[in-house]
């Protein structure tokens, strides 16, 4: 817990916070001791009240000026668990921001603002032992706990660090580095004498390149690593960090190991990547296969998403640029030709596949890749896959194939091979051709159109099973009628007072009390944050939360509760997250009723 540090924004395991000293620092952040005289824009806020080894030193008078580091035993990356147990630190709880010195065994809920990774140096350039270390720790302190690096910030690495999880970091290792002579930039370290022309243009570097020397490099690689985290705290505010990692972390192989071993911590990453975001998700590279959002969407579409159109053919198409699908003119076309006499399905790198349903859900419509024209092994493994198991649990007369040949037939004679299934295949050249749309609407002669009621009804249940688990659609949206124009819907029950809209941003359900009364009601797993006896009007506090359900993430709808209000709205922190923090907004609140 903390009464000092505030996270404000988050993108994953990222966190753009604020230290609330006697001048507030915006964090991530370049620290330093309270008596450096680093140039450049460092932070010099930490005061280290020394090491317990030699001996014993007293508690310190601390201030809110600065964070004083705790006496404290530091141990190196590698330390036998049972030593680091034996030597592991007590802190005392002070009035006064302060830090306690953690290793991936002592790591705890220490009274402490700030927990400092002891022996970090000897944990980075190793993917493995990088992740081990820092999920470790990171699982084991409170939420609301910055965490510091020291000793390890580079211009090259720092994205990568803060996108793991870390708040604070120091400018040691680029102030060692500028001394040897190593100009660092954000994808390399030069030797200062092979560089003729400075590639740089911050105040260290102005003046002549002959007269440069190492004092001018110390000060240049500070300014980068400013700069760098400046970058990346703008990334974390737009909800993009991840689109710049998948680049920047090629710059060195330890870098990439650690974000791909991260994607495999699926729990990790999951537990802090929001359900929904206003950014667009840029699938540039295959490691965007491995993002929890795209692992997260094919997963619920193979075990939440209920087939609902299954009684007749399902038509598989290919994906288009434009977003959402039906307002492409290619989706149009085959619309056209289908006549909703069909259940549409569209295939795509990185996806998967998206049912028309959930062709407004996120990540649905907020994705945009590199269109080449031929497909990775990779791709067609993952696309293949996820079309498998949704086919799996579906039960459709007859699968027609109206895509073309680059990939999209590959995967389809794949899986109908794997399930023994036919495919009719009904394009000629290319989907859009007269001939390929006219083959497609031949292919479903004789099937009737379904009901725009029914349309829009197995929409609102799709996207609930889809948000709230496998069976809410029927569960919570069995007897409703419609309201509106697609994608701008809401749902009533049979009196005709309103359950829930559907957001078309983000394609997912808005709730109103009435449909979050239902909700609890109903045998469906319910989202709940518990609170004190108070009214909330705008947003839930974490100070003001009893207890909040484990398995809630950023952006799902959570039902409050307390003594004195009953209400409805869409989570900020995750569920974890709401227990153990002291500050912050954990619920935007949407509708409350006082009870």
């Amino acid at each position: 817990m903390t009464d000092y540090f505030e996270v404000h924004e988050r993108d994953g395991a990222a966190r753009v916070g604020e230290l609330r000293l006697a001048e507030s620092v915006a964090t991530p952040a370049l620290v330093d001791d309270v008596d450096a005289d680093t140039a450049g824009a460092v932070h010099t806020i930490l005061d280290d009240a020394g090491s317990r080894w030699p001996a014993e030193p007293d508690i310190p008078e601390g201030d809110d000026g600065a964070v004083t580091i705790l006496p404290h035993r530091g141990l190196p990356a590698g330390t036998p668990d049972e030593v680091a147990e034996a030597f592991a630190d007590d802190y005392p709880d002070v009035a006064f921001p302060s830090g306690a010195v953690v290793s991936p065994t002592s790591a705890g809920d220490h009274p402490a603002d700030i927990s400092v990774l002891s022996g970090a140096p000897g944990y980075v350039g190793y993917g493995s032992a990088f992740v081990d270390a820092l999920t470790t720790v990171k699982d084991a302190v409170p939420a609301d706990t910055a965490l510091y690096l020291p000793g390890v910030a580079t211009p090259r690495n720092v994205a990568t660090l803060v996108y793991a999880g870390v708040d604070l970091v120091d400018p040691h290792r680029a102030v060692v580095r500028g001394t040897e002579g190593r100009y660092l930039t954000t994808d390399e370290a030069y030797f200062l004498e092979d560089l003729g022309e400075l590639p740089c243009v911050c105040p260290a570097c102005q003046g002549p390149r002959d007269a440069f020397d190492r004092s001018d490099c110390v000060e240049h690689n500070v300014y980068a690593l400013a700069a760098e985290l400046a970058r990346v705290r703008r990334r974390i505010r737009d909800g993009r960090l991840r689109d710049y990692i998948e680049g920047q972390a090629r710059q060195d192989n330890w870098l990439t190991a650690a974000v791909r071993i991260m994607d495999q911590r699926y729990g990790y990453v999951e537990q802090r990547a929001p359900l929904i975001r206003r950014a667009e998700l840029a699938a540039a590279t295959e490691d965007a296969i491995r993002r929890v959002e795209i692992q997260r969407f094919a997963q619920r579409v193979t075990e939440r998403y209920v087939p609902r159109f299954d009684d007749r053919p399902l038509v598989l198409v290919p994906c288009s640029a434009r977003k959402p699908y039906s307002d492409s003119q290619s989706h149009k076309q085959y619309h056209d030709a289908i006549q909703w006499r069909a259940h549409v399905v569209s295939m795509t790198s990185p996806i998967g596949v998206v049912p028309q349903e959930l062709e407004l859900t996120y990540p649905a419509q907020h994705y945009d890749s590199v269109v080449t024209g031929e497909w990775s092994a990779n791709e067609i493994e993952f696309v293949a896959r996820v079309l498998e198991r949704y086919l799996e649990g579906a039960d459709y007369p007859e699968i027609v194939a109206h895509v073309p040949g680059e990939g999209y037939r590959e995967i389809c004679e794949r899986v109908a091979d794997s399930l023994g299934r036919e495919f009719t295949y009904t394009v000629r050249d290319h989907p859009t051709t007269a001939d390929s749309l006219g083959n497609l609407a031949a292919e479903l002669k004789g099937w009737d159109t379904y009901r725009k009621s029914a349309r829009e009804h197995r929409t609102i249940r799709a996207v609930a099973d889809y948000q709230f688990g496998a069976g809410a659609g029927d569960e919570l949206f069995g007897d409703i009628g419609t309201q509106g124009r697609y994608p701008q819907l809401r749902a009533d029950d049979a009196d005709g007072e309103q359950l829930a809209a559907l957001a078309q941003q983000y394609g997912v359900l808005s709730l109103t009390t009435a449909g979050a009364r239902r909700w609890v009601d109903s045998d469906v797993p319910t989202k709940t944050v518990e609170i004190e006896p108070f009214i909330p009007h705008g947003s839930v506090l974490a100070p003001g939360i009893v207890e909040a359900s484990d398995d809630i993430r950023v952006g799902d709808e959570v039902v409050v509760t307390g003594e004195a209000a009953f209400g409805v709205g869409r989570a900020q922190m995750h569920g974890a997250e709401m227990n153990s923090s002291t500050r912050g907004i954990a619920v935007q609140m949407r509708h409350t009723e006082e009870l």
